[in-house]
């Protein structure tokens, strides 16, 4: 059973703060109250969370100044800002030092379970599925995305990876067009028939060759395809853009 994310509220507005636990506990999760700075970081001294919830704009610090600390102590906590106010600045500043994201006031409730959500699956790192009868490109993707964070798998051939597609839900595929036996657009096309929202980077070394390939599986809502030889940095700035 997968741990419930322990989730911490810091807003001087104790009542909104209040119901903001309430509605966190009724949908499963932990969740603890801070009414400023101070107590807030000696409630992350205290407890291993997993998420805080940070109003912005709040007495003795700001947002952004309790996040700077709380980096400090617990660098790998997801911190995600609330404000009601117009603080571009103050926002700027808080994504700039690596917050997750930024909620607004009045709160959407499901815009908030979704945030929690998204952030814990970012948190474990995208399950990566390569496919390429090339065990070079297999083995040199695989090494990049391990040390990014990033769960893989390597499939050397289509039977493979629709196999793999079957045991295990992934995040992002990459597939290479040019396979032996079934070509990379068949697998593709059967691997959404078992996954429809997995998200298909196609790659291939043939641009022109493979030119009715790629613009079908564009058609068929495939994310992107590059070309090889692989320019890595583009590479992973397609997987930030998805995850």
């Amino acid at each position: 059973m997968e741990k419930r994310a322990n989730i911490l509220i810091v807003d001087d507005n104790i009542s909104l703060a209040k119901t903001m636990s309430l509605i966190l506990k009724r949908k499963g999760y932990e969740a603890t109250t801070a009414p400023d700075g101070p107590v807030a970081i000696e409630r992350v001294k205290e407890r291993p969370f997993d998420l805080i919830f940070m109003d912005i704009k709040m007495p003795l610090m700001d947002g952004v100044q309790i996040y700077r600390k709380i980096k400090k102590i617990r660098p790998e906590i997801i911190v995600i800002m609330m404000t009601a106010y117009a603080v571009e600045n103050l926002v700027a500043e808080a994504l700039k030092e690596g917050a997750y994201g930024i909620i607004y006031k009045p709160l959407d409730i499901e815009k908030m379970i979704s945030l929690i959500e998204k952030s814990r699956k970012k948190k474990q790192g995208a399950l990566i599925l390569v496919v390429d009868d090339d065990p070079g490109t297999c083995m040199t993707l695989k090494n990049i995305f391990l040390k990014k964070g990033y769960r893989v798998g390597i499939a050397h051939d289509g039977e493979k990876a629709i196999t793999m597609a079957r045991e295990k839900t992934h995040d992002i595929i990459f597939i290479d067009l040019k396979l032996p036996t079934i070509n990379g657009l068949e697998v593709y096309l059967k691997i959404k028939e078992i996954d429809p929202k997995l998200v298909a980077i196609m790659m291939t070394g043939y641009r022109k060759e493979m030119t009715d390939l790629v613009e079908e599986a564009l058609n068929n809502n495939a994310y992107a395809c590059i070309y090889k030889p692989l320019d890595i940095e583009k590479l992973l700035m397609l997987i930030e853009e998805i995850w």
